[in-house]
């Protein structure tokens, strides 16, 4: 089966090629990068469709071939916290494909999005024909976790404000100069740092009212990086 086409959607390369690319899989010989990308099931989702919901029993590991995908945690009230975001190429559900237990969250496209699905059986036989592979997951696990205390100390202890002027920094670095695109909705912002829309905005209002950042539409300039990064760190 070859890659799917839409007609309007995104279409990846070849995929041994996409997980060659993924650092996971990366010292994998071509043979066997062949034999994951012929098991592999693929499927395009829109913006906003999920991979997989929160508490699903996890059958498969998931390759972003094309695209990006938020991954979130719904609170009791309803409220979307926003783990992480992943761009192609790149691997979700790492942990709950070893463990045997659920989706610990939602992963859902924030763009139109192409995902290649291998199944537990498939990979766990490849993970046996290639015992680094494991220890490469290690790694992965070890980055994922990392990650996740960082977020856990910036939402314990930092502010929205802080936690903004921070992702703004995050950001600017990524789009090579000081002034970029945000690349996120101020509804995907307020996910991501555990809050509502109106207090992102609201923020945003009060950095470039302070003369630290220029705002038109979603265009953002930091004019004071180092007042942003004060921010950023102040201790409360």
């Amino acid at each position: 089966m070859g890659p799917m086409s839409t007609g309007t959607g995104p279409v990846p390369p070849p995929r041994a090629r996409i997980l060659g690319a993924i650092d996971l899989f990366s010292t994998l010989p071509p043979r066997e990068l062949e034999l994951l990308a012929a098991v592999a099931r693929e499927k395009t989702f829109a913006p906003g469709e999920d991979l997989f919901q929160e508490g699903e029993p996890c059958r498969a590991i998931h390759i972003i071939a094309s695209g990006i995908v938020k991954i979130y945690k719904t609170t009791p009230a309803g409220r979307q916290v926003m783990l992480a975001a992943q761009s192609a190429p790149s691997t979700v559900a790492e942990v709950p494909i070893f463990d045997g237990g659920p989706y610990p969250a939602t992963v859902s496209a924030l763009k139109p999005t192409v995902s290649l699905a291998i199944y537990k059986d498939d990979f766990m036989a490849c993970c046996r024909r290639n015992p680094d592979l494991t220890l490469k997951f290690l790694e992965v696990f070890g980055r994922r976790l990392r990650h996740l205390v960082n977020l856990v100390e910036a939402i314990t202890f930092g502010s929205v404000r802080q936690r903004l002027a921070q992702t703004l920094l995050d950001f600017a670095p990524t789009s090579g100069a000081a002034s970029f695109d945000l690349p996120e909705t101020q509804e995907q912002l307020a996910a991501r740092l555990g809050t509502v829309r109106e207090v992102i905005s609201r923020n945003l209002s009060r950095f470039q009212a302070e003369g630290l950042i220029r705002i038109q539409r979603r265009e953002i300039e930091i004019l004071d990086g180092a007042g942003l990064k004060a921010e950023a760190e102040t201790e409360i």
